[in-house]
């Protein structure tokens, strides 16, 4: 997919991000640092969402290696 906002490329995870926190039924997304603007928060605090959101098995995230 590609960010509604500004057009670049997005990841699975910042796919995922973007239908946990806004719309999980979303066709759209943002990319990460998009995301952050809108939330008005930091590129670093969503990336720990990320890694808590797959930690604790959310299945729109693919799981991290441990």
């Amino acid at each position: 997919m590609y960010c509604k906002t500004c057009g670049a490329r997005t990841t699975q995870d910042e796919d995922a991000l973007y239908k946990r926190l806004v719309n999980r039924g979303a066709t759209e997304t943002m990319c990460l640092s998009c995301l952050a603007q809108y939330f008005r928060c930091s590129e670093e605090l969503l990336k720990q969402r990320i890694e808590f959101y797959k930690k604790i098995g959310c299945a729109l995230f693919s799981p991290s290696e441990f």
